[in-house]
Order: C-alpha cells, then structure tokens, then sequence
C-alpha cells in the first residue's frame, strides 16, 4: 500500500482534547495509517493510503468535528492560451497537483483561480507547474504571500475584536455591580427593579456574542463524542447566566450574578487572545528562516543579464551576484572568487573563502568578490528550503515527555465536569448554613462553577509543544538541526559521547607525512607510483592521500586491473604486471607477509599520530607510507565542554590504538576502542549501551550509520551543503564538534523548560480545583487563573528564545 503524507494547518484548537478528538475522529477514516496534531504549531500530520481517501475527506472529516484548516488562494494570470480545451488541459495539470484542493481556468479571462493548502504547496510552484504546462504566468512584484500566516493574523484580529466587545460591555457591568454590593451607590437605584434588568442587557452580547464560539465548540465536541475547554466555559458562564436570568424573571430568592457570567467569558478571551499572540512568537525562528530567502535573482540567458523572481530560476541557470548580495538558490561556482557569510546557516561566524568549483549555498551573503555560479537547487531542493521543512516537522512531532499529560488530557474534563457535580452536591446537602443573604443553591452552584472555570486543560496541552517549537527553532538558528522532538529530548539525557575520529576530531584530509622502503628493491617514486595507483580505485581518505601525494609529485599513474577492496583493511591490485597489497598489519598477516623490517619504523611513526599503511609488491614487503591526519580547530574545547556538562567521551576508530591513542591524549579523549572495523561501530555502542550508558554517536553520517542508528541520537557532522545527512537526529550544519556539546545544552534547557511547564500545569490544576470545591475561589478569580495559566506556559517557553551557548 502507498502512503501519501499530508500536513493540514489547523484553526479553531483550544486546549489538548482539541487535539485528541481532531486525531481520534481522523484515525477512523478508511485509509488513514496515522494522525498526529501539535497544539503549539496548530498543524496536523497525517499519513493515508490516496487509493481509499482523498485530502477533501480528510479536510471534511476535520471541519464537521468543529474546527478549520487554513487554505489559500491563488488568482494568476494566464498568457498563451490559444482555445478552451488549452484551458480544460491546465485545469487539470493543476487539479493533480497534491495540496491543491479545487482549480478553475477561464480561457475568456486568460486566469486561474486555486484554492491550495499552503503547508504542501506554493504558489511559485503553481505557478512552474504553470510554465511547466506550456504557457506563461504573469507574476505582480511582491506577490509572494503566506497563507497560512493569514489565516493565523485572522484568528488573532476575531479574538481581539471579540475581546474589545466583551470589554465594553463587562467593565461597565462589573463596576455596577461591584458599586451595588459595595453600597457605593444609593440603595434606592442599586436594588430596583429594573438594575438586574440593566445588569443582565449588559451581559447578554457578552455571553451570546463573545462567547458564542464556546457553544459552538462545545456543541461540536459533544457530538463528536468528547469534551473539551469549551464545554467547561459553555458550562460554567450558562451556570452563572441563567440561575441570574431565572432570579430575574421568576423573582426567586437570592443574587445575581450576570457580572460573574461575563467576566469568565471575557478573562477566558482575554487569555486565548494573549496566548494566541505568544504562540505566534514561538515560531519567530522559523520566520526568521524564511525571511532569508532572496526574492529576485540575477540569471544570465542569451548572453544578456536579467534580474527575475527567484521562483523562475531554473536548475543550469547561470546566476551572477555581485558583493554584498544574496546568494539565491544553491550552485557551484564557475567563474570568479569570493568569500560567503554562510552563519545564517551553518552558524559559523567566520566566512568561507570559495572559488570556482565549489558549492554555495542559497540566502547566505556575498561579502567581497563578484562571482558566477551555475544554480543545481532551486524552490523545495535548496538547503534553506530543506532547513524550513526539517524545522516545521521536528515542531510538529511528539515528545515521549509529552504522553503523561496526553493520557491526563484524555480524562481531564469528565473528571473536573465529576468534581464539579460533587462539589454542588456537598455544599448543597452538607454545606451548612450559608450566609443571610445567599442560599444553599447559590453557594452550591457558585462554588461548582468555579471548579469548572479553574480547570486549565490548555496549559498541560501546551506545555510540551511550545518549548520543543522554540527549541528546534533556537537550534536551527545556531546550526543545529533536530529532526524530531524525541531527538531534542533524549540529547538532554545522554551520558556518553562516542566520536568517529575523521573527520570528526580530525579535518578528514589526512596527507603523506612519511615514506620508508623495504627490501622491494624499488625507487620512492617508483613505489609511490605502484602503490598510489592500486589506491587510485579507493574511496578511503587514506588512499586518496596516498594519490594525491603522487600527484603533487607530477607522477603518472597506471592503469590498475583486478582492483579489490577490503573493507576496513586495504586494498590489493594488478599494476604494471605486478601485484600490489597496501593496507594496515592485519591485512598483510592475513596475506602471509611478514614486515618485520619495517616493525620498528611504523610504532616510531604511529607514536607521532601517524597512520601508517604498509605496502607489499608480488607478495614481498616493499615498504610503509605515513599519513597524517590533524586534528580540527575546536575538537580539544568541544571535548571540555563535554567533560564540563558531566560527560564522557569515547572515541571509536578504525585506527591502530597506538596513533588513535596519540589523537585522544590531544584532545583530552577519556576512552580509545580503536581498530574497530566500519560494520563493528554499532556494535561497540550496543556493549557501551550494556554497560547502562546513554550514548550519543558522532559521525559522518555516512560510513557510520549503523552506529548512528544504534545510539540513543545519532549527530551527523554537516557541512552546510549535506543535508541529506539529516537521516542522524541531529545534524551539525558547520561541521564544528562544538556544535554537540551546544546542541545537548540547549537539549537541557528545552527539556527543563518542559518540566517548568508541566509541573505549573499540574501544581495549577491539583492545587487550584481542590481550592474552588472547598470554596477558596469565587468564579471571577477563578476565570482569571485559568485564562493566564496557558499564557504563563507559553511565555516561560518562549524564555529559550534568549538561550545563549555557554
């Protein structure tokens, strides 16, 4: 079966049974695998099979549960369209685009209409698709546009304009009534009969207009099969308003408590429309991101210069870019030379010097030099382009931190709507006496409502979500790329740290240090060109050393035949009517040569750091070659780092343990297992894992991922242009070891930050009810709490957005 993945932007959630009904409701559709909602990032994703289910059903199925998915609307202007079946054939290309959910083309009005969901396409690519088509689309200048954004601006300004109408109405009844009770106004006006009506005229837009939405979602919910924050409020403001109203027009005994009515109403506006505006702050990073993209490109077509939108760059455009400017899209260089401020992506402060036949990278700056480059990455290929996506998806994800207060959400509101029924039913059977103006019924409901408004179930729903969105976006501001939020959680537990050494700890451009011969009978150069041309067909950084050291030297190499790799050992073949063997001392035991000759010369060299691989020609020891890796600029702070976050740190290698030794006195390692074969890396962190530690693995991404896979969290080592690396939980976009030791701070931080929010969430909620069943907490103070108990959660999150790498 084939799974389509599909990310719907959703409005209208409230709290954390939003999400469980939304995700409970979307797993009963035929043909949905999976579905997982983020409150925070107010996305779902959800994976199904497009052959039993279409993204409309899904779409329907979320819309007829009570809430909305933000679409967006394109209207471009067509050009070339000859007759209406040109326009029934671009009708359909675009139709069967995924993320487009409807598409009109009028071949009279020369446009096409399309409604698209913004988190699975853009309208650059409506408008390539366009192109792509055969005709041309005409683009108006900053018609670049975020719907979703829009979408988001809109639930913002509802708030707000429901929040002045509330405050309107609620400050002048509050007064009123606080004047009343306060006898701050003659007796006379304050207790005839038409004050209470004038109290209830006053609420009534309060509760039927304001907070209407809470009926509504209410509603929803209820029929969907669950309860939700709506229901409390729908349940607790009713409460209040309608025993006021029967008071009122019944003329029983007791107050009124219209005041009450509204001010829950309002406060709980008040605290969505705060909470709504920090949660937009949460993912300022990833604004950020976005907002680097360069918006037009200088491309060089039929020998002429034209400045076009960087949606129109193709893939072999050839780009120039004059200093000072950005880089548009991602290419090699062709012409010119230059140095590029690429901290905006990698993190790396310093600039990079670049030179023809080396990659730049789209939205990083051109500091001094004018260049050419040949663009190889355009619109969802580009490496910032890749950034956003692993930064939206790793916001969205789920932390195992998270499924406590998921299983208490589930629960939370029958449970407090439970405690709510007890409380009335105790105060109002053995409650006692209540004061001379109130009666048993009043302080019983009033007390049950209060239970209903204090519960918060949005801040246990928003707790975790918030702190991950800030974490992941601080992380990709620094480099530092997680790939989930499971990732970003674990890297705070971890106790050990194993490091592949090249490239890692080391530059990974190992070179030729040393040559010693042995009883072969053959020149340096003549062995160096046998022994460089058997490694011409290795990919090993060792080889390709070995290779370039006799190029260095002008030698010309031979043609190689029966060419062999050894995995991890050497390598052997035919040059010349020779057989070649070169590679470490196991593989020569293994091939029953014996270089005692050379023994004392290579544990000399490997003493020094040195690697030392041994050569033997038509099976006789001819000789030895030292190669030298040195170890990158940081390695020796990144490690201190680590010993100064209670750390240890083991380096995992393929070298002999007497040269890796060497590596980690230099750098303050705390433990060598060195000679491990490439297959053997993963099972060396299983036995670390067997000895209870929590293991973080360091590599390349590549050659060791087994061992990346094996470990608690992988972290790839990037740099800048390998973002296919992300495949690791963590990729290191600089390629600088100092970005692990940042990467678990800030891991630490984000997952205290978490801990802050649940135990607020929980505290509010286990202290706070108990408080409003036992009659601590009228209904006002208790709206009041529960309105800025999210926005406490959310603003204590957004505290990671000043986190500073120590």
């Amino acid at each position: 079966m084939s799974t389509q993945h599909l990310t719907l932007p959703i409005t209208g959630m409230t709290c954390a049974n939003c999400v469980a009904t939304i995700e409970r409701n979307v797993k009963r559709l035929p043909g949905v695998t999976s579905a997982t909602v983020n409150l925070a990032s107010e996305r779902a994703v959800i994976e199904f099979d497009p052959s039993t289910l279409g993204q409309e059903a899904i779409i329907s199925k979320i819309r007829a549960v009570g809430y909305d998915v933000a679409t967006g609307e394109a209207s471009l202007a067509i050009r070339r369209m000859s007759d209406a079946s040109d326009a029934q054939r671009l009708e359909r290309r675009l139709q069967g685009i995924p993320g487009v959910l409807e598409a009109g083309v009028s071949f009279a009005a020369e446009r096409a209409v399309v409604r698209y969901l913004p988190t699975e396409v853009t309208q650059s690519e409506l408008r390539r698709a366009v192109q792509a088509a055969g005709f041309e689309v005409l683009q108006a200048e900053g018609a670049r546009e975020d719907a979703e954004a829009r979408a988001r601006e809109r639930e913002i300004a509802h708030q707000l304009r429901r929040l002045g109408v509330g405050l309107i109405f609620t400050l002048p009844l509050f007064a009123l009534a606080m004047a009343r009770d306060f006898d701050l106004i003659p007796h006379a006006i304050g207790h005839a009969a038409w004050f209470d009506w004038l109290l209830m005229g006053l609420a009534t837009p309060v509760q039927f207009y304001v907070g209407w939405q809470y009926y509504v979602g209410a509603f929803k919910a209820l029929r969907s099969g669950s309860a939700n924050m709506d229901v409390l409020i729908a349940m607790g403001s009713s409460a209040a308003f309608f025993y006021s109203l029967a008071v009122l027009l019944f003329g029983l005994p007791g107050h009124v408590y219209f005041e009450t009515a509204a001010l829950i109403v309002t406060l709980i506006v008040l605290g969505k429309y705060l909470e709504a505006r920090a949660k937009g702050r949460t993912s300022d990073a990833l604004r950020k991101l976005m907002g680097l993209q360069a918006r037009t490109a200088r491309v060089v077509r039929d020998g002429q210069e034209r400045d076009v939108p960087v949606d129109e760059v193709a893939v072999g455009d050839l780009v120039r870019v004059r200093p000072g400017e950005k880089i548009p899209v991602d290419g090699v260089i062709v012409e010119g030379r230059s140095t590029v401020d690429e901290s905006m992506i990698t993190g790396e402060a310093m600039p990079a010097t670049k030179q023809p036949g080396e990659a730049v990278i789209g939205a990083t700056i051109n500091r001094q030099g004018a260049f050419t480059f040949e663009a190889t990455k355009v619109g969802r290929d580009t490496v910032l382009s890749q950034i956003i996506r692993m930064v939206e998806e790793a916001q969205g994800s789920r932390a195992p931190i998270q499924r406590l207060a998921d299983k208490v959400s589930a629960v939370f509101v029958p449970f407090v709507i439970g405690i709510a029924a007890l409380t009335f039913t105790g105060w109002f059977f053995l409650g006692g006496a209540p004061a001379a103006d109130v009666t048993l019924f009043t302080r019983a409901l009033i007390n049950a409502v209060a239970v209903l408004v204090i519960a918060c179930p949005c801040a246990m729903g928003l707790a975790t979500p918030t702190a991950i969105m800030v974490g992941t976006g601080k992380g990709a501001e620094l480099g530092i790329l997680f790939k989930n939020a499971e990732a970003l959680e674990l890297a705070g537990r971890l106790t050990t740290v194993a490091l592949d050494k090249t490239g890692t700890v080391t530059r990974g451009m190992p070179q030729v240090t040393d040559i010693r011969l042995g009883d072969g009978g053959h020149s340096e150069t003549e062995f160096l060109r046998l022994v460089a041309s058997a490694e011409r067909g290795s990919e090993h950084p060792l080889g390709e050393a070995i290779v370039a050291a006799a190029s260095a030297r002008g030698i010309e190499l031979a043609e190689v035949h029966a060419f062999q790799a050894e995995l991890g050992q050497g390598v052997q073949a035919e040059v010349d009517g020779h057989t070649v063997y070169v590679g470490n001392a196991r593989y020569m035991q293994a091939l029953g040569v014996s270089p005692d000759g050379l023994l004392g010369e290579m544990q000399r060299l490997q003493a020094d750091a040195k690697t030392v691989m041994l050569a033997a020609i038509d099976h006789r020891p001819a000789g030895l070659i030292a190669v030298a890796d040195t170890v990158k600029e940081g390695s020796r702070e990144a490690i201190e780092t680590l010993h100064r976050l209670g750390l240890r740190v083991v380096m995992i290698t393929g070298d002999n343990r007497t040269s890796a030794e060497a590596i980690a006195r230099a750098v303050g390692i705390d433990r060598v297992l060195a000679e491990v074969m490439p297959g053997d890396k993963a099972a060396e962190v299983k036995r670390l894992q067997a000895d209870g530690e929590r293991v973080a693995m360091v590599g390349d991404g590549i050659n060791d991922a087994p061992a990346l896979a094996q470990a608690e969290v992988g972290i790839a080592i990037g740099t800048g242009t390998d973002v296919a690396m992300a495949a690791a939980p963590i990729t290191l976009m600089s390629g600088d070891l100092r970005g692990v030791g940042k990467a678990i701070t800030l891991s630490r931080g984000t997952l205290r930050t978490i801990k802050q929010n649940l135990f607020w969430a929980f505290f509010y909620n286990v202290v706070l009810i108990p408080a409003a069943a036992l009659g601590f907490l009228n209904p006002i103070l208790a709206a009041g709490a529960m309105a800025f108990s999210s926005v406490f959660v959310v603003s204590n999150s957004l505290r990671l957005r000043g986190w500073r790498a120590s």
